[in-house]
């Protein structure tokens, strides 16, 4: 049977791959909630000093750092509330998760020459939130 796989026992089929794809669901919205947190202290330490954090050499796409910290506080915010909305199951959330997760991406690109590490880190986050919630089929409960 296609689309579906039997349990051990064989007896009782189940659909394919649904423990992954709610589970990749439950991680995507943890890992957004997560995300959107870190943003938004992010974005506070951005705008409370601009020495916080410094610029290593120079970058096409220069902001005031101020700026950037306005960027990461709104962009985190709203990063966390899609992710409790994923993880509430809101059927609104899967779609902007994705939209967020792509837009998250390129501002974290931009932000790469302040904080190489982290902005590797959270793209690469970015691409599995993306992914999870691409292949997720019909895992939210409406």
């Amino acid at each position: 049977m296609s689309g579906t796989a039997s349990t051990p026992t064989g007896n009782t089929p189940r659909p394919a791959g649904s423990a992954w794809a709610s589970g990749g669901m439950l991680f995507a919205g943890v890992l957004m909630l997560v995300n959107g947190v870190f943003g938004v202290l992010e974005g506070i330490a951005g705008i409370a000093k601009d020495d916080v954090y410094t610029r290593l050499g120079d970058y096409v796409f220069e902001f005031n750092l101020t700026t950037w910290g306005w960027i990461h506080l709104i962009l985190g915010i709203v990063v966390a509330v899609t992710g409790w909305g994923i993880l509430k199951g809101a059927g609104w959330a899967r779609g902007a998760g994705i939209a967020l997760a792509s837009l998250a991406l390129v501002a974290n690109f931009m932000w790469l020459p302040y904080q190489p590490v982290w902005a590797l880190v959270a793209i690469a986050i970015g691409v599995f939130v993306i992914w999870a919630l691409c292949t997720a089929d019909g895992a939210t409960t409406d």
